[in-house]
């Protein structure tokens, strides 16, 4: 028999049905993110309420009224229940009495449970991600370098001494040496202790000060006793996972040329229950100046450590910051390696940094004055002011002449909203030295065009016609012809102006050597987060961090309000240097509407620059009303066109933000663990 064929408008509309089938597809893909995204926004809401100050004061009388109201119930509708004594029988009278108990006191049991929930993300992720090394994995290693382990003791309980020691000893990779400097704990239990440990491992040194010298000079001390190629540093009362060496010496295989070394961590309490992981982005110079993102566990070449002499004295508290900013000088970042693991756990006990970082105030004081220091080697002129999180914040001069920034506003009609634009620029920008180029796309109302006539009278503004279609990426080709700056911003007609310092804080960015585009913070009408940083990956090719989080959040590990670098910002409201601009060809216009920013943000990050983006520098995005919402079909396809173009020029590039972490999820928008 033969085959027969299917009539060419059947295979028509088949295939009709198929790209009918896949637009649905992505539409409902789109809708599930911004369910995520809800839930996520609903949890922190949860979290900020049972957070609070009055909901805490408030718990005994919940708790109070929510028996009370159970006993009631118990008394009204249990002893008259037909089946009492049935439950009693069955039971016995022992758990009966139990019921009723855990039946009264419901509320409590529940709170119990959710604390424990809570808890579990973490553990769960610990069972499911963390991997045991093989002994077998060892003797691939080509290099086995010799690491030396500094650790300086002064008067720490003696449980979590041996614990720290037992940890280093227990390591899967041998080959390292232990160099202890008791500084004059004056105690025999440590001294018996040390003694004992010295005796029992050939890898261990001891060296017992006659004085206290305080944390840099001891560490010094065990500095010196050293042999090592590489050196660490661990406290007294910290511990490291029985791998962290073997994944230390596994990424220095791989980067044999690299100097430093940084790790992931966790803090873990008296018992050694693990909590508060750190999973930080790989190298971040501009989140480095906002917070010791280096910390624990830090790992430099010898040579590094003893041509910088080590310690400083006078840095006590911060000591270890002031010696990762001075290494960074003398190192290429390409030499700096993020190892994203978790290869340390910091001690939390009451009177310890990691327990509560205003328990120690004289380290943040030092952690100023270490990067005071380093701006001053560097040549800087910076203030740098201490958050109320134990994070900086870094003020950055200006020149005597204030360089021209061109403000660049496509719109087509909208002049209502236009207008909420221009007159809080005009009202609220401190930054003086600026000129307002509106790009008219194909305007028909007669009051925008009235509007744009009225407006061009003013000698900040310039209105400049666009006669084809909506094209984002054209349109900003098309202005940088036209305007007098050095500078350009790029700003949505939706956008609107909080801080009035908003220019001002992203131009003493683009002004500094390095930066090739600075974003700023943008919030939803409501005040919730909009745009803090862009990361690579989300949704498919790219989403917002910390999305819909309330504004003056600290987010994850306090990275909702620091200066930092990312991969990428939004274009909503974007400043970039009308040179850099020019050098990777303006934008693509491939990319009419969607992603042309991540694609002109990771043109310039290839080209050698950093992308910053700064928390002070904040605006309303009263997004979508310009365009509206992805809700049609046609929207839909000319946005998964957009994604496929952006994965077809960039590839794996969106898979691994180096902002990010691969140990978060890329389903959601709030440092969420995979």
């Amino acid at each position: 028999m033969k085959n027969q064929r299917k009539p060419i408008k059947n295979i028509k509309q088949e295939i009709n049905d198929y790209q009918m089938i896949k637009l649905e597809n992505a539409k409902l893909r789109s809708l599930i993110i911004e369910k995520d995204n809800h839930i996520s926004n609903l949890d922190n809401i949860i979290f900020g309420i049972k957070s609070s100050f009055s909901y805490r004061c408030t718990l005994p009388i919940r708790a109070f009224t929510n028996i009370l109201k159970n006993t009631i119930v118990l008394l009204k509708f249990g002893i008259k229940h037909p089946n009492l004594f049935h439950y009693l029988k069955k039971y016995g009278f022992f758990n009966f009495v139990k019921k009723i108990i855990k039946f009264i006191f419901a509320d409590f049991f529940n709170r119990q449970i959710s604390n424990n929930d809570s808890k579990r993300t973490y553990e769960d992720w610990i069972k499911k991600y963390e991997q045991t090394v093989l002994k077998d994995d060892i003797n691939d290693l080509k290099i086995q370098p010799l690491i030396s382990i500094i650790l300086p003791v002064y008067k720490p309980p003696i449980r979590f001494l041996k614990q720290a020691i037992d940890s280093v000893i227990n390591q899967s990779y041998k080959n390292f040496e232990l160099c202890i400097i008791d500084d004059f704990s004056d105690d025999k239990g440590i001294a018996s202790l040390l003694n004992k440990y010295e005796i029992y491992d050939k890898r261990i040194k001891l060296k017992i000060n006659k004085g206290n010298l305080h944390i840099s000079e001891a560490s010094n001390e065990g500095i010196k006793i050293s042999s090592g190629e590489y050196i660490t540093f661990l406290d007294h009362d910290d511990l490291l996972p029985k791998n962290a060496l073997f994944e230390v010496v596994k990424s220095i295989n791989e980067n044999p040329k690299a100097k430093v070394f940084y790790s992931d961590e966790d803090k873990i309490d008296k018992n050694n229950n693990r909590f508060q992981p750190y999973f930080k982005p790989d190298w971040n110079y501009d989140l480095l100046l906002s917070q010791n993102t280096f910390c624990h566990m830090t790992i430099y070449t010898s040579e590094l450590v003893k041509s910088l002499k080590g310690f400083n004295v006078g840095f006590e508290g911060s000591q270890d910051y002031d010696l990762a900013l001075r290494a960074i000088e003398k190192v290429k970042d390409k030499e700096i390696v993020h190892i994203s693991k978790i290869l340390y756990h910091w001690r939390a006990i009451e009177g310890s940094t990691a327990f509560k970082h205003d328990e120690k105030n004289y380290c943040m004081e030092a952690g100023k004055k270490a990067l005071e220091n380093h701006f001053q080697r560097r040549n800087e002129k910076v203030k740098v002011e201490i958050l109320p999180t134990s994070c900086f914040r870094n003020y950055h001069s200006f020149p005597l002449k204030l360089p021209l920034v061109s403000i660049v506003i496509p719109t087509k009609n909208n002049h209502e909203v236009l207008g909420v634009l221009i007159e809080s620029i005009l009202k609220k920008t401190d930054y003086k030295n600026y000129e307002i180029i509106i790009i008219n796309n194909q305007s028909n109302n007669p009051q925008s065009l009235k509007y744009f006539s009225k407006i061009s009278k003013n000698k900040k503004i310039k209105v400049i016609n666009y006669d084809k279609n909506f094209n984002f990426s054209a349109m900003h080709n098309f202005a940088i012809k036209h305007i007098k700056g050095d500078y350009m911003c790029m700003l949505n007609n939706d956008t609107e102006v909080i801080s009035t310092n908003w220019l001002s804080e992203m131009m003493s960015h683009s002004l500094r050597k390095g930066i090739g585009i600075v974003g700023a913070k943008l919030l939803y009408t409501n005040g919730k987060v909009q745009h803090a940083g862009v990361i690579l990956g989300i949704g498919g090719v790219a989403g917002h961090i910390h999305k819909r989080f309330n504004k003056d959040d600290w987010g994850y590990m306090n990275r909702a309000r620091l200066t930092q670098n990312f991969s990428a910002v939004t274009g909503a409201c974007l400043l970039i240097k009308k040179d850099i601009y020019i050098k990777v060809k303006g934008m693509n216009e491939e990319l009419p509407i969607e992603f042309n920013d991540i694609d002109l943000c990771l043109r310039v990050l290839k080209k050698g620059y950093r992308i910053l983006w700064t928390p002070f520098a904040i605006l309303y995005h009263h997004e979508s009303f310009s365009r509206g919402l992805n809700d049609s079909l046609e929207k839909i396809k000319a946005h998964n066109l957009a994604a496929e173009t952006m994965k077809s020029i960039w590839g794996k590039t969106l898979e691994n933000d180096p902002a990010y972490n691969k140990n978060f999820s890329l389903k959601r928008e709030d440092y969420s663990l995979k």
